[in-house]
């Protein structure tokens, strides 16, 4: 028993350190291993403790939960396979910025490559892709407490972005009823119990200056980028743009209003590009950026420089520009460089923007389809809610022929840009900021997080998923493809509804046929405190022929 009891108090201090670093979320997926440290934070009242069967959803529930308040999250799972599965959770949040610490129990040294069952390499099971890993050895009373809490802290006052892999191995006894054994290992931290101070208090001095030689820069034809950021600095950034006189190209994921929509169709335009051209200075707001025709013009221009403003580290620039890189927050960067009143120097672009948008609403006027939807998403969007958009097609139209409200909360897994854990992760936001949530993906995506309806039951605040169902992956049909084999080997229709699956999980369920259906539809889930899936059952291609027509269109104006 003494074994058990161990187990226990090294799991303890293990989560009260994580706690002492503004940790408040725990996801937790059943195993026996990984009991130590499941009952240590069940029993944790500065914990709240979520729940999911299947570890791959699990890491993005975490991702999820991480995304609206920047604090970090652990995932809790046991050994074996059930590591694997976090493997993309920790790739998107290491791209995207999150902070996560996944807590993987192990079996003991002794047991691994031995034939041993449930037992697999788990030192080192994610490479390059975690922040840090951290493998801790068989809890044992010759190691002191202070070691234990001083090592967490280490690491996470070190955890700027992605995920911490902690690793865990338990000898067992796994169980017992001794729950008082080896508390006087855990008093030699004495008063620090009382406290809620990390053991070790690392300090780290941030401080953003002043661009040296902005006054001259400030002078140039200017150009700005917004990709993707927090609701508040997508605000700042369009008024900062606006009072420079500068253009302002925001991604769908910017929050900034996209005062100049339509960017992926008017870029198309030789005008527009000669326009553009003009500009000497290119400053990007926030990385990941959607269009393409927006991503190929970044890649081609050729400003005097290139400046990047993102909180994430590394060079985040695929054309790799000459010019400057600022890892800092946006608001921070803009704080130490205000806007001057200067005039705007490319108001044309406004003209053509008007033109492209015009074109989007004629084409698509009365149109029940993929594009319509895409094009007056806002309309359906919940006051004080929010927006989590999937990946693949249904983001390229929405940021090609929407306009979303400035500074209205949107979310994504545009990091890896996967469809792996999309309605884990919307639900992770919706359980973080219990604000109304509309979640839109793809059908394969759907089928590919299916086990995640889950955790959309027992819901006390609205949450719409809308699955847009049109047989496939029709993202293939943008691409050259091969015609004889895209439906095979690409687009794979399945030819399924979601009725079923949604009533397997106690969802409620609709399936619009128009535009007046589906508005009555969304209003009726925003009033409802159960979860809401509507199945929107749209022409194969359509979005893409209807996007592919614009393109062309708008290039010939």
């Amino acid at each position: 028993m003494s074994n058990s009891a161990l187990n226990r108090r090294w799991a303890e201090l293990l989560l009260e350190a994580l706690t002492r670093h503004g940790l408040r979320h725990v996801c937790i997926a059943p195993g026996s291993r990984s009991t130590p440290l499941t009952l240590a934070a069940a029993e944790n009242p500065k914990l709240l403790c979520h729940t999911h069967f299947d570890e791959r959803g699990l890491g993005h529930l975490a991702l999820g939960l991480a995304k609206p308040g920047k604090e970090p999250v652990a995932v809790i799972v046991t050994s074996g396979t059930a590591v694997a599965n976090l493997y993309p959770s920790l790739i998107e949040a290491g791209l995207t910025g999150e902070r996560l610490v996944f807590l993987t129990a192990d079996r003991p040294p002794e047991l691994i490559d031995c034939g041993a069952n449930q037992a697999i390499r788990q030192r080192g099971i994610f490479a390059s892709h975690s922040a840090q890993a951290l493998a801790l050895p068989t809890p044992t009373t010759a190691i002191p407490a202070s070691w234990l809490v001083s090592t967490i802290d280490d690491g996470m006052s070190n955890l700027k972005q992605g995920v911490l892999h902690i690793n865990c191995p338990f000898a067992e006894p796994l169980y017992g009823n001794d729950v008082t054994a080896h508390q006087d290992w855990l008093q030699t931290l004495g008063g620090w119990w009382q406290g809620n101070q990390p053991w070790l208090i690392q300090t780290e001095i941030k401080t953003t200056t002043p661009v040296a030689d902005w006054d001259h820069w400030r002078k140039k034809q200017g150009i700005v980028l917004a990709g993707r950021m927090s609701t508040e600095e997508g605000a700042l950034v369009a008024q900062w743009a606006k009072k420079m006189g500068w253009p302002l190209v925001g991604d769908v994921l910017s929050q900034t209003g996209q005062p100049l929509p339509g960017a992926d169709l008017w870029l198309n335009h030789p005008r527009t590009q000669a326009i553009l051209a003009q500009g000497q200075l290119v400053i990007q707001f926030g990385s990941s950026l959607t269009g393409k025709r927006l991503l190929q013009w970044q890649g081609k221009c050729q400003p005097e420089q290139y400046w990047i403003v993102d909180p994430i580290a590394g060079r985040l620039d695929p054309a790799n520009h000459q010019g400057r890189k600022f890892t800092c927050h946006v608001a921070d960067w803009l704080r130490e460089h205000p806007a001057h009143d200067q005039a705007p120097w490319a108001d044309e672009l406004s003209r053509w923007s008007k033109k492209a948008f015009q074109c989007v609403k004629t084409q698509l006027a009365g149109k029940f389809s993929e594009a319509a939807v895409a094009h007056q998403l806002h309309q359906l969007l919940p006051e004080q809610g929010q927006l989590f958009v999937g990946n693949s097609l249904i983001v390229r139209l929405i940021d090609a022929l929407g306009q979303l409200p400035v500074g209205y909360p949107v979310y994504s897994n545009r990091g890896a840009s996967g469809i792996d854990g999309l309605i884990a992760t919307a639900a992770g936001v919706q359980r973080a900021t219990n604000k109304p949530t509309l979640a839109i993906v793809g059908d394969i995506s759907a089928l590919y997080d299916l086990n995640s309806l889950a955790l959309l039951r027992d819901l006390s605040i609205p949450m719409l998923l809308m699955v847009v169902n049109n047989n496939g992956g029709q993202i293939f049909s943008l691409l050259p493809t091969p015609e004889e084999k895209r439906q095979r080997f690409y687009c794979m229709p399945q030819d399924v509804n979601f009725d079923h699956a949604a009533a397997m999980f106690g969802l409620n369920y609709a399936a619009p046929v128009n535009w007046p259906e589906l508005k009555q539809c969304t209003e009726q889930a925003w009033k409802s405190e159960q979860a809401t899936l509507i199945e929107l059952k749209v022409e194969g291609n359509a979005g893409v022929q209807s996007l592919q027509a614009l393109l062309k269109q708008v290039s010939e104006l």
